[in-house]
């Protein structure tokens, strides 16, 4: 009866073991949702353990079925052409910077199960005078039924973290949330200067807005630097760049819990003049990972 009753002791807790698990929002537009091609992957970039991706549908603004996914282990195929009806997740030739964030994070935390909540729509603008067919972030902005991207944004994460078991493992899930990587700025650079002088607020807002829809005020946010290709005909595609750029060194300069990544400036670009080549998006990965791991234990 002894033995029984200690046996016992030690299986009560583990009936209620609950494991902590890294949870990170990946958000923008194009280059966050990623062109890379999964031809191009290196072998360690093929193959993840403990790690796990919720990719939210991404369609435009007014439409009601954005955000639905399913979790799932992560591997090459969650770039631009990635489909999911909330059940089956249809994987793309592409990828984005979450395979090279993905190895080097593990490798900062290597005890630590990771998992991504990523909704990107390609040519999202925040300001929705810039939004054309593509959609906005602006989370007052109404348009088509009252639905924008940040709504989206927000069903993802809804949807996400109404499972409780991410891995499957019978296990209860503690998720920790420690970043929001966030790529976009292009289409704000891409119209007048009005729009281009509004992007700090409209940054500013949005970011804390997605540090309350995760209930951490002060979550580490990394932005990534917007860059331009200069393949057009006036040698620049981004004629409000150089205003989008500031504010976003700005944002980070005033927010303590924020970093920019600056490595852009030096990717070569795909097959288009919007978008960087594979390397850049291993490149741009592996950046986020080491500026969110030092905003993480600074």
């Amino acid at each position: 009866m002894t033995k029984l009753k200690i046996l016992f002791l030690f299986l009560v807790p583990a009936l209620f073991y609950t494991q902590k698990i890294r949870v990170f929002i990946l958000a923008g537009q194009s280059n966050m949702n990623g062109f890379g091609y999964n031809k191009d992957l290196p072998d360690d970039l093929k193959n993840f353990k403990d790690v796990y991706i919720f990719q939210g549908n991404s369609v435009p603004d007014g439409e009601a079925n954005g955000g639905a996914g399913q979790w799932d282990v992560l591997k090459p195929g969650h770039g631009t052409g990635f489909k999911t009806d909330g059940k089956t997740n249809t994987l793309s030739d592409r990828f984005g910077l979450e395979l090279s964030f993905a190895k080097r994070i593990k490798e900062l935390f290597p005890n630590d199960k990771i998992a991504f909540i990523k909704y990107a729509r390609e040519g999202t603008s925040i300001d929705s005078l810039a939004a054309a067919n593509f959609g906005c972030w602006d989370a007052d902005f109404n348009g088509k039924n009252g639905i924008n991207q940040y709504d989206h944004f927000l069903k993802t994460v809804k949807n996400a973290l109404a499972e409780s078991d991410i891995d499957r493992n019978g296990k209860k899930d503690e998720i920790i949330p420690s970043g929001i990587l966030w790529m976009q700025g292009e289409s704000d650079a891409g119209y007048t200067e009005e729009v281009a002088d509004h992007y700090y607020n409209h940054l500013k807002t949005l970011m804390n807005q997605m540090r309350a829809a995760l209930l951490t005020d002060d979550l580490p946010v990394v932005i990534g630097k917007i860059s331009d290709s200069g393949k057009n005909e006036k040698g620049k595609v981004w004629p409000m760049g150089e205003l989008v750029q500031f504010a976003q060194e700005k944002f980070v300069k005033d927010d303590k819990n924020a970093a920019i990544i600056r490595s852009t400036v030096k990717y070569n670009y795909g097959n288009d003049p919007w978008h960087y080549d594979s390397a850049g998006y291993i490149d741009l990965g592996r950046n986020f990972a080491e500026a969110v791991f030092r905003l993480i234990i600074k």
